[in-house]
């Protein structure tokens, strides 16, 4: 099965960028958007994994989520990736105080472990909320967009990892919860 590890978000910020996506999608092409209930915070894409290495991965976020309690996020700003010129993804930030960075470390060394490889890229959290499928036509979504780029959309604590399942479908992926960890409280 086709898993990631993420960290969900709080309805009233999933509401408020329900909204940012509405009014960018009414009147742009080029850019599929992420259904608003998709939207979370991926830590850690893992691939197509067999049941025993789900059943590992479990085992070692269970391990992990022990090891930190909740911390604090921020949802503010807006950019994209790899940058305005070469739009790729659309994407809200997510502002944190290093605890965040400190379980993906954490994580990344656990996985490692299982096997799953260390990502070369440096952790940048985010909000995926569109993905650019023809530049050309991505220009009035990506101007709009950057007009948010210092807006806060919300805040909350972290509590909680998830091991994601993505289904993908003509319609696009679907998301369901295989397993939730709780993190350690103080």
């Amino acid at each position: 099965m086709r898993c990631f590890i993420a960290i969900d978000i709080p309805s009233v910020i999933r509401e408020s960028l329900a909204k940012l996506i509405s009014h960018i999608s009414a009147k742009s092409s080029g850019v599929k958007f992420v259904q608003p209930e998709n939207i979370h915070i991926t830590m850690k894409f893992l691939g197509e994994i067999d049941e025993k290495k789900t059943q590992d991965v479990i085992a070692s976020l269970k391990v992990l989520s022990a090891s930190h309690s909740p911390f604090s996020l921020e949802i503010k700003g807006a950019g994209v990736f790899p940058d305005p010129k070469r739009p790729n993804v659309l994407w809200v930030g997510v502002s944190e105080s290093g605890r965040l960075q400190s379980m993906y470390k954490a994580m990344e060394a656990s996985l490692a472990l299982l096997g799953f490889e260390k990502e070369a890229r440096r952790f940048s959290p985010h909000l995926t909320i569109g993905r650019v499928k023809e530049r050309r036509s991505a220009g009035f979504a990506v101007h709009e967009l950057l007009k948010h780029s210092g807006e806060v959309f919300g805040s909350f604590e972290a509590r909680e990892i998830c091991l994601m399942q993505s289904v993908l479908k003509p319609s696009g992926a679907e998301y369901s919860s295989l397993a939730t960890f709780g993190m350690k409280q103080c």
